[in-house]
């Protein structure tokens, strides 16, 4: 089976498919370095969209999902703009948990693994 990268970096790949499920890098908020945890969140899962749709995939295909915070007491800012983006019944399992993350800019990271096509 075809093993196929995307945004393929020195260090690692953005996604990567294999067998019918693709595999999301944790995604940062790149374009929202230092702003709040809704903000970032936001433009993390805007930037996941936008992954899983180049892949032949979208968010009700999620499977599971990891999120790291830097701060548990941001937990519901987050779940405000997760929940809004999970379409309705198409929840994945999922597990959030408190890590430093890459930078002090960052405050949230999200990696997933979904399904590709029907």
């Amino acid at each position: 089976m075809l093993i196929e990268r995307y945004e393929t970096g020195k260090r690692m790949s953005q996604a990567v498919t294999y067998s019918g499920f693709v595999f999301l890098a944790g995604q940062v908020a790149i374009d929202a370095p230092g702003a709040s945890v809704r903000e970032q969140t936001t433009n993390i899962l805007a930037r996941i969209t936008t992954l899983l749709e180049s892949v032949g995939s979208n968010p009700t295909r999620i499977l599971s999902a990891t999120i790291w915070i830097a701060d548990i007491s941001e937990f519901e800012e987050m779940n405000i703009v997760w929940d809004a983006w999970v379409p309705s019944g198409h929840a994945p399992a999922h597990a959030t948990v408190e890590a430093k993350l890459a930078g002090p800019e960052f405050t949230v990271e999200i990696g997933m693994i979904a399904a590709v096509g029907n």
